[in-house]
């Protein structure tokens, strides 16, 4: 099942150099989780369409499996999406997700950072959240986007 970004070349996703707009939102715990907690450490802030999906799932188990390798590029695992909390702990507990997953729910971070938009899928078009990866440095400015996930290897993608 491919999805296909029809709005990148003219989209409001956030660019390399930009300062990281801070947010306030819970985790898959209930805890409310902010960028600025993460002031001096590097983050990954990667946005997934939605919990439990072949894709997403995929993504979410190959950064598990790589968060020794991420970890000694000092980074820090935060994934976004528009699911509840009782959706990302379910989620979390059915992979054994060793990161924090935040949900969105009202679609600020997800509309700050400028990932909703039309997407395409079996022709038909609809509006939702874009694939993306941000890598934000620990004075919080982002240092890169990632935009065309490779879900089976986004640890590689991200860590070289």
């Amino acid at each position: 099942m491919a999805f296909k970004i029809t709005n990148l070349p003219n989209s409001n996703i956030l660019k390399a150099g930009t300062k990281a707009p801070d947010f306030s939102v819970p985790d898959q715990d209930g805890n409310l989780v902010s960028l600025k907690d993460y002031k001096g450490k590097k983050v990954i802030l990667y946005f997934y369409p939605k919990d439990d999906t072949p894709g997403c799932t995929a993504e979410a188990c190959d950064l598990r499996d790589n968060r020794p390798l991420i970890m000694k590029k000092n980074y820090e695992i935060l994934g976004v999406s528009a699911d509840s909390v009782k959706s990302h702990k379910k989620f979390a507990t059915k992979f054994n997700l060793t990161f924090k997953l935040l949900a969105d729910t009202e679609k600020d971070i997800i509309n700050k950072y400028g990932v909703w938009g039309e997407k395409m899928l079996f022709g038909r078009k609809y509006m939702g959240i874009h694939r993306v990866t941000f890598l934000i440095d620990e004075k919080g400015i982002i240092e890169q986007v990632i935009t065309e996930v490779d879900t089976k290897n986004h640890a590689q993608q991200i860590v070289g």
